[in-house]
């Protein structure tokens, strides 16, 4: 009966986020409101012009005579743009994403694990808050994200670590538990406060300078985060807050004995800490890549910014 409880849930968890997963164009919302605007007719608006019209063609009778109308001279009036610059770059940024989006969900270590959330560009644009809950929602219902949870369960059923018993029964709670944990923290720490904090869930990769120095800008990406506006970095309350919060919500499906406040602030700085091991493996995988297997996951991003700096150095010199 707690086998079924935890997949029903796990289904209800897929089903309640896809809905703010499925706007494929989430385009600004200054044009959503032109499009209203412009949509609705302004009646009273529009009789009160044709008045001001009457009331000029009355004074000035000049106009109305057919020979003298050519003499006047006809000022043409400025034509509105279509589109506010204001929104014409809103929606240029917001297309650079959405192809930025698209290659980076083309990523898999090995071709095999995802790596969606990982950014090679050093030109990366914001995301919009739609679009960072799509990519959370992309990364959980990934089919190696369901391989992973059974390959966690069975971890645990061999450990036997969390109290669900042993057998078909105990696997399958095992690893809807260990899905749902995966699922929860992506969609609270990389999709649904980020959105709400204006803070980037994307681990940045550095890709260059001594390996002490990436190895730790990587294990500070786990902490630390770009906010949007500003571009500048700061502290990652999404993450650290999304671990801590899906921890609080396992509470509902593991047993008494594995949950608690303790556990919880506990078990989220783990899911922290792994985080950050996570990035310093991203950091370096395209290097590993390149030298053991020949294959640049970058296409090329790392050699056209290292051109781009031995040029900086260059000029400086000169």
């Amino acid at each position: 009966m707690k086998t079924a409880s935890i997949w029903l849930l796990t289904l209800a968890a897929i089903g309640l986020a896809a809905p703010l997963a499925a706007q494929v164009v989430d385009a600004p919302d200054s044009h959503w409101r032109g499009s209203v605007e412009t949509s609705v007719v302004n009646w009273p608006r529009m009789a009160a012009d044709a008045q001001e019209a009457a009331a000029q063609q009355t004074t000035h009778p000049a106009q109305s005579n057919p020979g003298q109308a050519d003499s006047v001279p006809q000022t043409p009036s400025p034509q509105p743009s279509a589109t506010p610059p204001s929104t014409q770059q809103e929606q240029s940024q917001h297309e650079k994403a959405e192809k930025q989006l698209k290659e980076q969900t083309q990523q898999r270590v090995l071709g095999v694990l995802p790596s969606f959330n990982v950014s090679y560009r050093s030109d990366a644009v914001s995301l919009t808050g739609g679009q960072k809950i799509r990519l959370a929602f992309r990364s959980s219902i990934d089919p190696m994200t369901f391989a992973a949870a059974f390959l966690v369960a069975g971890y645990h059923e061999v450990d036997n670590d969390v109290n669900f018993g042993w057998g078909i029964k105990g696997y399958g709670q095992r690893a809807g538990a260990a899905y749902l944990d995966t699922f929860d923290s992506n969609m609270i720490g990389n999709g649904i406060l980020p959105a709400l904090l204006h803070q980037d869930p994307r681990y940045f990769r550095l890709g260059h300078g001594s390996t002490a120095h990436r190895l730790l800008y990587a294990a500070a990406a786990a902490f630390i985060c770009k906010h949007d506006n500003t571009g500048k970095w700061e502290p990652n309350y999404s993450n650290v807050a999304g671990n801590i919060a899906s921890g609080a919500i396992s509470n509902l499906y593991y047993p008494g004995s594995n949950s608690g406040v303790g556990l919880t602030i506990s078990n989220g700085m783990i899911v922290t800490a792994e985080g950050a091991f996570g990035a310093m493996f991203q950091e370096f995988w395209p290097d590993i890549s390149r030298k053991l297997f020949h294959k640049d996951p970058t296409h090329g991003l790392d050699a056209e910014r290292a051109s781009q700096t031995a040029k900086d150095q260059k000029t400086v010199k000169q």
